[in-house]
Formats: structure tokens, sequence, C-alpha cells
């Protein structure tokens, strides 16, 4: 990854932008890959010039934008083992995550970040590089935080050879139909600290679309991707919800995509469904992937205009990259066919430990298999359906196929959030700039397993992760108190 861009500099492809890097303000909007390469290679300077030597860690900690991929590279071309970290994090999370890294240098543009060597992104200067650093495969290459939800982020470690070879390399080949094409503008809204972007980066970079553009706001939509318009888009299930309105307004950016790409997290049908109608494609395709920070994509399923239904079935792992069986939590034994249970999964590209929480990982690692901590069934035909979070059950109800119901019944929600709470009656959130009508609230959950009245929040007041996942055991905390579910939580 330190050479991936010098290696992919003779491209012809053009990187938009919504704004600036905020490492290089002065460079404009618009990237060939040799200049991004230029930026690498300056990055890595800069990194060396203040201190960073092979082996070291380097902590990132910044406002969302790809620059952190690209300063990642830049601690990777020397040696250094980067950590992504999310801006969004509260404060106190980040000291924890800071505490168990023990970084050489932290890069941030948070100005009450303290720390033991902190750089400033707004002090960003170029600094000649040194040559590029080889490393053994085995070697750590990142470290990435899983997404919070439900308490403070793990901090995964990936090597060469689990996040690259065994994930990067499969999505770098130009597949039929599904894959990226050399007349293609691939969009990005994504969370750029996630591990998925690392991955992606070098996939992108290798398939060599025309143009790729860069949302560090899903906000940017209209005014960027309606100058550029997209052919590919992957982004946050969070900022398809945020988008539903524009494509179906007159100026809709969507009308040339042939293939959405879902990652992160569930999104609800009726989403899928309003981002399918807005493109003129005859085909289009939505992707949906499910998998984890800690092993990448564990099954795939494509969606067309007319097989929209239930997005609990996440489809089939893919033939030589992973395996899923069920077990009893209790007694971790198989579970016969159909039967639900914890998900286990098994996978040549999962991470080799947690910084500063080894044992948690080794509880989680059951030989070469990994607890997902998602309960789930998997069908005689090897389909996986995903039901909740262990930490989120509710006795007699899954709460994500809830949420899909109670959405696909009121179009008008932005999003419904059901959250497990020890107890009492599971607690239903819908998520709305407008009130909700009782007597359609109502009728919407009639033939549904009981739950509380509803709790009605805007955008704004639900407590989200840096990749728009709602924090859920916050948000139970500050409606009842405390933060016990029904689950055990002993995998998340």
């Amino acid at each position: 990854m330190g050479k991936l861009l010098d290696q992919c500099a003779h491209t012809r492809t053009i990187v938009r932008l919504d704004r600036p890097f905020d490492i290089a303000p002065g460079r404009g909007l618009s990237h060939t890959v040799a200049q991004l390469a230029e930026l690498v290679r300056d990055a890595a300077g800069w990194l060396h010039e203040a201190g960073v030597r092979a082996g070291d860690r380097v902590a990132i900690v910044k406002r969302n934008h790809w620059d952190y991929d690209l300063l990642a590279c830049a601690a990777v071309r020397i040696g250094a083992v980067p950590a992504k970290l999310s801006g969004q994090l509260p404060e106190d999370t980040l000291d924890i995550l800071l505490k168990r890294l023990d970084a050489e240098v932290v890069v941030t543009d948070r100005p009450s970040l303290r720390a033991h060597r902190v750089l400033r992104v707004e002090d960003f200067a170029a600094g000649p590089a040194p040559a590029p650093h080889h490393r053994d495969d085995d070697e750590p290459l990142l470290i990435c935080h899983t997404s919070g939800t439900t308490g403070t982020p793990k901090l995964v470690v990936h090597t060469t050879r689990t996040i690259i070879d065994r994930l990067a390399r499969p999505e770098s080949v130009r597949w039929p139909v599904i894959g990226v094409r050399r007349d293609d503008v691939v969009g990005n809204a994504s969370a750029f600290a996630h591990g998925r972007t690392f991955c992606w980066t070098a996939s992108a970079l290798c398939l060599a679309p025309s143009e790729i553009v860069i949302l560090s706001e899903p906000s940017s939509a209209a005014r960027v991707f309606g100058r550029h318009r997209p052919t590919v888009v992957e982004a946050l299930p969070s900022a398809y919800v945020r988008w539903r309105p524009l494509a179906n307004a007159p100026e809709n950016p969507f009308d040339r995509v042939r293939r959405f790409v879902s990652t992160y997290d569930a999104v609800h049908p009726p989403v899928i469904r309003t981002m399918l109608r807005a493109t003129r494609h005859k085909r289009p395709l939505w992707m949906q992937g499910w998998g984890q920070s800690e092993t990448g994509p564990l099954s795939f399923r494509f969606f067309t205009r007319r097989t929209v239904g239930t997005t609990r079935n996440l489809g089939r792992p893919l033939p030589g990259l992973a395996k899923l069986r069920v077990v009893d939590p209790e007694t971790a034994e198989p579970v016969a066919r159909g039967g639900a249970g914890l998900l286990l999964a098994r996978t040549r590209a999962r991470c080799v430990g947690y910084v500063g929480e080894q044992d948690r990982w080794e509880a989680k690692a059951h030989g070469p298999w990994w607890n997902t901590g998602d309960v789930g069934r998997v069908s005689r035909t090897g389909a996986v359906t995903l039901l909740d979070r262990e930490v989120d059950t509710v006795p007699g109800l899954s709460c994500l196929e809830t949420e899909d119901l109670i959405e696909d019944r009121l179009p008008s929600v932005d999003e419904c959030v059901v959250l497990s709470a020890a107890g009492r009656e599971p607690i239903p959130v819908v998520v709305t700039d407008t009130a909700l009508d009782p007597a359609r609230w109502r009728a919407a959950v009639d033939d549904l397993p009981a739950m509380g009245e509803p709790v009605v929040l805007s955008w704004d007041q639900v407590p989200r992760t840096g990749t728009g996942k709602v924090r859920r055991r916050e948000l139970l905390t500050r409606l009842t108190g405390t933060p016990d579910t029904n689950g055990s939580g002993r995998w998340t």
C-alpha cells in the first residue's frame, strides 16, 4: 500500500472531491493519480521528519475525508502502522483508544486532543520521503476500529495478507457485469476512518475507472454527483437513507447508476427500492455485503427492482472466501440447518488481534472459527438470515425484521430502531422530522409482537457512530437510564 499510488500513477483516472483534502487545502478539488502519489510521498516525508520510523504506530483522528487513507498509505510507506480513528469518537472513548495504541504520533485536527506527540493537520508540510520500507506479509499493516454501537470500539489489527491479499485482491478483479469498468464513474460516500475504505482504495485504484468521486459529506451529493454523475456508488447505509428525498427530486443525480453497493449495516427495503427506482439504467443492481471489521465480507446478495423483499436474507458466502455455521449460544453445539443461533465464520481474512485486548479476541476465536456475535440462521442452501446482534436479542422477536416491516409500512419515516430493554417490552424509536400519526402507527404494528409506545426523535437527536450506525446502548441508556438488554453481550 505504501507504493500503490506510485504503481497506479500511469492510469488516467481523475479523482474529484467535494472539498479539498484537509492535508492539502491548496491543491484543489481534482487530482490525477500521479498527483495523489506525490501527496502520499510528501506525507511520508512529513511523518519521517517528525520522527516516525518502521514499526511505530501512527494514530489518525480528523474530519471525515479520503486523506485518512492517503495518510495511512504514507505511514505504511515508511514502515509504520497507521491506526485510523474516527473524528466523531467521544473524548472519553478516544482517550481509551489512544492509551491502548501508545502511538508515536497522533495526526489530528481536534484542538482539544492531548497526546504524547501531536502533529496538526493544518501544519502539514511536505518532506523528502525515504525509500519505501518492505514488511513481511504477516506483520501488522493497519489498525482500524469497530463501529462501537454497543460500547467502546475494539482496535482491530490486520496484516497485508488478511486485508490486501485476501480482501482487496479479489475485489480488484474486473468481474463481468458487477465489476468496475474503465468507463465507470465511481462515487464513494463513506466513513474513511474505517478499514473498509483502505481495502476499497487498493481495489478502486487498481481497477482504474474513468473518475473517482469522493464525498466527505453525504449532503454534497446533489452538488458533486450532479456535476459528475456516478455509474457505481458505494455509500454508508445512513447516506442512502438521507438521499431518499434527493433520489425522488427533479435534480436526482443517481440517474446513471448501474450498481449500488452497501456495507457496514442493515439497509431496509424502502431505501433500496427508492435508489433502484432513481436510476434510468434498465437493470440496476444493489449489492449488499455482510461482514465485520475483523473478518471482511462474509456474504453477498444482489437485489433488482423486482427482488427487493426482506433484507435479512444476506445471501451466501463466496466460495473459497468464507464459511458459516450456527451454534447454540449456551452449549456452542452445532444447530440443525434452519435453526437460529450464534453465527460463526471461517475466513482466511480474519484479523490477527485486538490492540490492548487480546484476551477479548481469543474469547471470540474458536480455532479457525470466529464468533461474530450475530444471531441468525443458515438455510439448507447456505443462505444466511440475520436476526439480531446477540446483545440486542428479544425473545420471540427479531428487532431487525420488525424494523424492516415498520419502515415498509410507514415510508415517510426516515428510520425505525427497535431497542431490546431488559425486563420490559421492546422500545420502538421512530426517526422522523415530522409528527407520527398515532392511527397509522397502530395500523402498522397491529399484527406485530407487543412493543412499548413509540419514541419519536429527529435524525440529529439519535446518537450515531462514525459510520452512521445508531449507538443502541447509548440510546437505550438515554431513554431508560440503563444500558441493560436481554442479551448477554459476551461476544460484542
